[in-house]
């Protein structure tokens, strides 16, 4: 998905939009597929009872209610938080209800770094490290190919210069 050309400046082109790895999706996966599991487990060994449809009506409830938290909530999260390279700032924006960004401009940028484990290099993310005129450097984690993101960071701040 295309990150919208409404929230750009003129004269500002995309050059990298990416949501945060897919390794952040896992536990929701795995948390459906456990309630689903346990779910289905638990209304089997009720419907010899007389009062089954009770237990089913609850154990719908309470896995809809499991899904919708555990699962449903942090795929939506995971797919409204954009990290945006432009040909003129860093974009960060985050939040279903309530969103919060962060812009960085190109020219106020004075160093890229990055950083990951063995697993996230396995995986293909890390952490990415901005410098700026701000007092903290901005760690931005879980960001896919956290190298080839880097470098292209690094030289669209360089062409910036």
């Amino acid at each position: 998905m295309a990150y919208p050309d409404g929230l750009l400046v003129d004269g500002e082109q995309v050059v990298m939009h990416k949501h945060p790895h897919w390794k952040l999706l896992i536990v929701p996966v795995l948390v459906l597929l456990v309630v689903v599991g346990l779910g289905s487990f638990l209304a089997s060994l009720v419907s010899i009872q007389p009062w089954a449809p009770w237990a089913w009506l609850g154990l719908g409830a309470l896995a809809l209610v499991l899904v919708v938290w555990l699962t449903v909530v942090p795929v939506i999260r995971w797919r409204t938080t954009h990290f945006v390279i432009t040909t003129r700032r860093v974009l960060i924006r985050e939040g279903v209800l309530t969103r919060h960004g962060i812009d960085i401009p190109m020219s106020r940028i004075s160093s890229v770094q990055f950083r990951h484990t063995l697993l996230e290099r396995l995986l293909g993310c890390g952490t990415l490290i901005i410098e700026s005129a701000s007092e903290e450097p901005l760690e931005f984690d879980d960001v896919p190919d956290v190298e080839r993101v880097h470098s292209m960071l690094y030289a669209e701040v360089a062409d910036e210069s």
